[in-house]
């Protein structure tokens, strides 16, 4: 069975919204994938996993398991957590060293962060570096 790498999700990402016309059509597809987001439990729902610079709030949770990161993510804002859900779908259930090198372009190719208020641009940000920054606790836990 062939390993689906981050690159191979973000390129079906990027034709997922390359299927809408405009952005309203594109916003409604964010916040369907937002409904359909691997919940956080309620226990980890704690201050200590919320994202810093998030507008709205955003809750972030990492388990390694099978030496692959596994995210889980709730956030207060139906857009936001569209946004979390993407790069969870791109990012969960790979390795850290895999997380830690993947490229983000496909935000660019998809136009995301052009069609988001500042704020919320720099909570996408924000988010990524979340992500990476678990990937890289969990890659130096591996390597002991």
């Amino acid at each position: 069975m062939k390993t689906v790498t981050i690159n191979d999700i973000q390129n079906d990402i990027v034709e997922e919204f390359e299927m809408f016309d405009d952005w309203m059509q594109r916003y409604e597809y964010m916040i369907e994938l937002g409904k359909s987001l691997p919940l956080i439990k309620p226990e980890f729902k704690t201050d200590d996993n919320l994202i810093k610079g998030c507008q709205s709030k955003v809750w972030l949770h990492a388990d390694l398991v099978n030496d692959k990161v596994v995210f889980t993510a709730d956030s207060d804002a139906i857009i936001t957590k569209g946004i979390i859900a993407i790069l969870i779908r791109a990012f969960s259930n790979q390795t850290p060293q895999h997380i830690i090198e993947a490229k983000t372009d496909f935000i660019d190719a998809i136009g995301l962060k052009e069609h988001l208020s500042p704020t919320r641009a720099n909570g996408l940000v924000s988010m990524i570096k979340q992500l990476k920054i678990y990937a890289i606790a969990f890659q130096t836990q591996l390597s002991k």
